[in-house]
């Protein structure tokens, strides 16, 4: 399976509103619930309406479009980090997964999904 590595800085946020989210961004991921309005995005465009913010995160893609039929995917990515104690921010989409980890783990990310034998172009 081929992994790409996204080459911005992401942040992850809580803010008041999208108002001043800049939708036009390459990436930017928005969630709400009945408690909060949370941003994923790349840390130039963290908005000015921020109530809580977590600068640091890497990210990387799983390339090409996962059928909904697919099965641990995410799970055998995220099992691998936390057995090697990195932490995980997962974001999903309609065509794939992101998985974001803090810039201190990032390479040791890189070598160990390389090592378990996932592409990282």
């Amino acid at each position: 399976m081929k992994i790409k590595k996204i080459d911005y800085d992401f942040s992850v946020c809580k803010v008041t509103d999208f108002s001043l989210t800049n939708l036009e961004s390459e990436y930017c991921f928005i969630g709400k619930t009945d408690e909060e309005c949370s941003l994923v995005c790349i840390t130039a465009d963290v908005p000015d309406n921020i109530i809580n913010r977590d600068d640091g995160w890497k990210a990387f893609r799983i390339e090409g479009i996962l059928d909904f039929s697919l099965i641990g995917i995410l799970s055998g990515i995220s099992g691998l980090l936390a057995e090697n104690s990195i932490g995980i921010f997962a974001v999903s989409t309609y065509n794939t997964d992101y998985i974001l980890v803090k810039e201190k783990d990032y390479k040791k990310a890189i070598n160990v999904l390389s090592q378990a034998g996932y592409d990282l172009g």
